[in-house]
């Protein structure tokens, strides 16, 4: 297969993560490509939906945000990383639930725009995040071919013909802003994300958003967070039976009744 770029020259410029699109099918993390996690058995949210582990959550069906604004009930500041790889990413965290939870949102956090593909950010989410024992060229392709088919995707959805730049002002993000702990331990955390997708197709277009919800899991590796699909599968089975989280913004009740915690950046 023709590669738009190799694995071992990738983009150095900053990324942040494994979330793609805010159109559901396109949020994929990039150990959910391969890692083949299903859904717990009953357990839909207040909203009715039961997103899938391979989508990262699809956005709620009817939510809205409410016109009256409700104090989230927990906040939390997540420590910093250390340093930064030479892929241009996040790491070096604590081994803490916090640490975990910093390294779960700083890699489902992404942004996609000026020159940067969803291929650049995959496979240095592969290479920065992803478990040495998920790594394989098989899943190395995997994640590539469905970036590739992302990024044409993307293009479709704006208007664009497949392989040009994105327009000036145009992008497509990801930014994690709430979580919930389902499992922690001193060497494995995973907990439900909350996530706030947006596009925008050019500079006077406007923007688009939805909300999702997604599970990852995370285990201590070579002295660093790493994402995990065996722990990921465990976590969904921890969570079976379990009603999820509902999809709901911070600043809406059902945040706080859900059991979300709100996310305030360092300082």
């Amino acid at each position: 297969m023709a590669r738009r770029m190799s694995r071992t020259g990738l983009n150095r410029a900053s990324i942040w993560g494994a979330g793609v699109f805010a159109v559901a099918m396109l949020s994929l993390t990039a150990y959910a490509v391969f890692s083949g996690d299903e859904e717990p058995a009953g357990s839909a949210g207040k909203d009715g939906s039961k997103p899938s582990a391979r989508a990262s959550a699809k956005p709620g069906p009817t939510y809205g945000a409410p016109s009256e604004w409700t104090e989230p009930k927990r906040w939390a500041v997540l420590p910093r990383n250390q340093r930064v790889d030479t892929h241009g990413n996040k790491v070096g965290w604590p081994q803490s639930t916090e640490g975990a939870e910093a390294m779960l949102v700083a890699s489902n956090s992404t942004a996609v725009e000026g020159d940067r593909s969803s291929v650049d950010v995959q496979l240095g989410i592969y290479e920065s995040y992803i478990s040495q024992t998920d790594h394989s060229e098989a899943n190395a392709e995997k994640v590539e071919l469905a970036a590739i088919q992302a990024d044409k995707t993307l293009r479709t959805k704006m208007g664009l013909a497949a392989g040009s730049a994105l327009p000036a002002g145009a992008y497509a993000r990801n930014q994690v802003i709430g979580f919930k702990v389902v499992h922690e331990s001193s060497d494995e955390v995973s907990a439900w994300l909350l996530t706030r997708a947006t596009t925008k197709s050019g500079e006077t277009t406007k923007e688009s958003g939805s909300y999702t919800r997604s599970l990852a899991a995370a285990v201590w590796e070579d002295g660093d967070w790493k994402l995990s699909s065996a722990a990921t599968r465990t976590a969904f089975q921890q969570a079976s039976g379990q009603e999820q989280p509902p999809i709901a913004a911070p600043g809406d009740e059902a945040f706080n009744t859900g059991g979300w915690t709100a996310i305030r950046e360092a300082s």
